[in-house]
C-alpha cells in the first residue's frame, strides 16, 4: 500500500491512497483525514485503507492522475524527525573530513541526533539557503515511519514498530558543523529542513527486497541532471531500522509519527558513487591532497529515487532546487 499528502488549504493536506505505479491517486481523506491521524489508529485504519488501495488497483474507486508537485510530505509534521548515521563508511569518511577520530563504539552504539521535525518539505520543494559558503550539501537516505514504540522496546520486537518506508533528503550545512560539534551539545543550524519523497509504501510494498529491516534496493541520485550515485541501501547498513529503535527506546517512549533516517547511504565501493558531496570531496583529498567538488550553488538540482528490479519507481523522485535568498 502506498499513501501521499495531498496539498490543501489545510497545514497537514488531505490522506491519499496511490497506485503501485504511480500513475493516480483516490482520496482516502474519508477513512482517515490526515497520514498522522491514520498512524494514530492504525489498526482500525490500515485495513480500510488497504481496501481503497484494491479498490484503486482495480479501478472502481474515482481516481486522479499522479502529480508530484500537488503533494506535500507524506508526514508535513511529523512528532520527531530522528535520524541514524547507521552506513560506517560514511561516518569514516566525514569524520576524516573534520579531522575527527572515529567516535568510540563505532561498530556497537548507533549514533543518532534529533532534527527539527516542525517544517518537512515536499518532494518538490527548493533546498533554500541563505548563504553559499555554509557549504549545502544533499544526503540520500531511507527513512521509516513508525507506530508507537514504548520505552524497552528491543531489536526482536521492533519490526511491528515499522509502518512506513520512503525517501530522505536530509541536507546539512557543512561549513557550520564544526562549530556547533566543537561545542559538545550537536547540530542545529547545520541541519535545515528535510525533504521527503511523494509517496510512502507499507514494507510489503518493498517484497523480498526489505529484509532484516533494511531496504536491499539501489539508491539513485542525480546532480544537474547526472548520476552521481547508485548506492545500494542494504549490506553495508550496519545498524538495521531495527537496532535504531532498539537505541531508541532505551530511555523513553516514541508516539505514532515519528520519523526515523538510516543517514546517507553510504557503500565502500567508489563505483557505486555517492550518496552526499561531502564524501566526494573526502575521496579527493585521499587521493589528490585536497577536495575540487564544490558544495551546492543557486540553481543546482538534486534528485532522489530507488526502484524495484522491475523498474517500477517505488516511492516517486525527489527533485530539488537550491534556491539562494538573502
Amino acid at each position: 500500500m502506498k499513501l501521499a499528502t495531498l496539498k490543501t488549504e489545510k497545514r497537514d493536506g488531505a490522506l491519499l491512497v496511490v497506485k503501485r505505479d504511480l500513475s493516480a491517486w483516490t482520496r482516502a481523506d474519508d477513512v482517515a483525514p490526515t497520514l498522522q491521524a491514520a498512524l494514530d489508529d492504525w489498526a482500525q485504519v490500515e485495513p480500510k485503507l488497504r481496501e481503497r488501495a484494491k479498490e484503486l488497483e482495480a479501478g472502481r474507486v474515482p481516481a486522479e492522475a499522479f502529480e508530484v508537485q500537488r503533494l506535500l510530505a507524506p508526514l508535513p509534521r511529523a512528532y520527531e524527525w530522528v535520524d541514524g548515521s547507521a552506513y560506517l563508511n560514511h561516518i569514516l569518511l566525514v569524520r576524516k573530513a573534520r579531522k575527527a577520530a572515529p567516535p568510540p563504539g563505532l561498530e556497537t552504539d548507533p549514533l543518532v541526533y534529533q532534527g527539527g521535525s516542525g517544517d518537512l518539505l515536499p518532494p518538490t520543494a527548493d533546498i533554500v539557503i541563505r548563504d553559499e559558503a555554509w557549504g549545502c550539501d544533499f544526503e540520500s537516505e531511507v527513512a521509516v515511519v513508525l507506530g508507537d514504540v514504548p520505552m524497552g522496546t528491543t531489536k526482536a520486537d521492533a519490526a511491528k514498530c515499522v509502518r512506513l518506508v520512503l525517501l530522505a533528503n536530509d541536507v546539512s550545512l557543512r561549513h557550520l558543523i564544526p562549530d556547533e560539534l566543537a561545542k559538545g551539545f550537536g547540530f542545529f543550524q547545520s541541519k535545515p529542513a528535510t525533504a521527503f519523497s511523494p509517496v510512502a509504501c507499507t514494507p510489503d510494498e518493498l517484497g523480498e527486497a526489505w529484509k532484516d529491516g533494511r531496504v536491499h534496493l539501489t539508491l539513485k541520485t542525480w546532480l544537474n541532471g547526472v548520476q552521481v550515485g547508485d548506492t545500494h541501501a542494504g549490506p553495508e547498513m550496519h545498524f538495521s531500522f531495527f537496532d535504531l529503535v532498539q537505541h531508541l527506546a532505551k530511555t523513553r517512549n516514541y508516539v505514532a509519527g515519528t520519523l526515523l533516517g538510516s543517514g546517507t547511504v553510504s557503500n565502500a565501493d567508489r563505483a557505486r558513487g555517492i550518496s552526499c558531496l561531502a564524501e566526494r570531496r573526502m575521496i579527493e583529498t585521499i587521493d589528490e591532497g585536497a577536495p575540487k567538488t564544490p558544495f551546492l550553488k543557486d540553481g543546482d538540482r538534486v534528485e532522489l529515487e530507488m526502484r524495484l528490479p522491475d523498474g517500477t519507481s517505488v516511492f516517486g523522485r525527489l527533485d530539488q532546487r537550491v534556491r539562494l535568498v538573502k
